[in-house]
């Protein structure tokens, strides 16, 4: 099942259900505040991140139990402004070097293990919404990611054990100042520039996704095709990442796991294909549709 937080008539981001095929010029969102579903849905929460801590498996099963969702309650998809599926996300662990293809682009040796960095929650903006370059941060790149959204909490949780706590899958553009992260020898600066985490379009559960490790990547900076790979190049799965990551940190409900970006990022490119004012990104990954963001200039005094 799919879920979306969406922009409701008074502007507050609100959670909806998206049943069906989202490409299906009548796809609709199901708006569960409606009176129409108060009797089997007014105990849940009022945000995604709420539905999440909830356990989506537990709406969805909610859901094929209860009756057809009143078309009074149905909100054409087409219609609804967007927002991150998660606006504030606890945290966001990154991956670095992940992908085999990457590392042969790169002539770069795998690492032993998984190289991480943490993203700030803030940093999250939803599709269509802005991602702002900023003129101290010099060149930047795009990062088409596969992304994992942690259910339940995990501390020291073995791979065997891991995908347990998995609650549902979406698309994360890794937005990355490369000049930063080069200068600095490290992640935080670059990762963490302010609109440098664009996520969705929604989230997608594990059960409409029996492959992770299959899944088409596709990025695009109007039209021209800048990645073009597979999450099968991943070098260590989402299991591991999981593993190696609670070994470090505490994993909360609602944290994601971003999972390392595929060859092709900007400055693999001839010329360098790095963002800039005017560009439109867009990522396709099989199954979890597509996240498109317009990019602008910001000011030295927004960042």
């Amino acid at each position: 099942m799919r879920f979306v937080s969406y922009y409701d008539a008074a502007g507050r981001i609100v959670p909806g259900i998206l049943p069906g095929d989202p490409t299906a010029p009548d796809a609709w969102v199901a708006d569960v505040r409606h009176p129409a579903c108060s009797a089997h849905y007014a105990d849940l929460p009022d945000t995604l991140m709420g539905w999440v801590e909830y356990g989506l498996a537990n709406i969805a099963q909610r859901v094929a139990a209860a009756p057809l969702i009143d078309e009074s309650a149905r909100l054409p998809l087409h219609s609804l402004r967007l927002a991150a599926p998660l606006p504030r996300p606890g945290k966001i662990v990154g991956a670095a070097f992940n992908y085999h293809d990457a590392l042969a682009e790169r002539d770069m040796a795998s690492p032993a293990e998984p190289v991480i960095f943490v993203k700030s929650g803030r940093t999250v903006i939803g599709p269509n919404d802005v991602i702002r370059v900023f003129p101290h941060a010099g060149n930047v790149t795009y990062e088409a990611e596969l992304a994992a959204v942690i259910g339940k909490p995990a501390l020291r949780v073995s791979r065997e054990h891991a995908m347990k706590h998995v609650a549902a899958y979406t698309i994360i553009n890794d937005v990355s100042a490369t000049t930063l992260v080069k200068a600095d020898s490290g992640f935080v600066r670059g990762k963490n520039q302010p609109t440098s985490g664009p996520l969705g379009p929604w989230l997608v559960t594990p059960d409409e996704i029996p492959d992770p490790y299959a899944l088409d990547i596709h990025l695009d900076i109007d039209g021209r095709v800048l990645q073009q790979s597979s999450t099968r190049s991943m070098l260590f799965n989402i299991a591991e990442l999981i593993e190696y990551a609670s070994a470090r940190m505490p994993l909360d409900p609602g944290d994601i796991i971003a999972t390392g970006t595929p060859a092709g990022v900007a400055g693999a490119h001839q010329p360098p294909a790095w963002l800039k004012a005017g560009d439109t990104v867009s990522i396709s990954l099989s199954k979890l549709g597509t996240l498109s963001n317009p990019v602008a200039a910001g000011a030295s005094d927004d960042s």
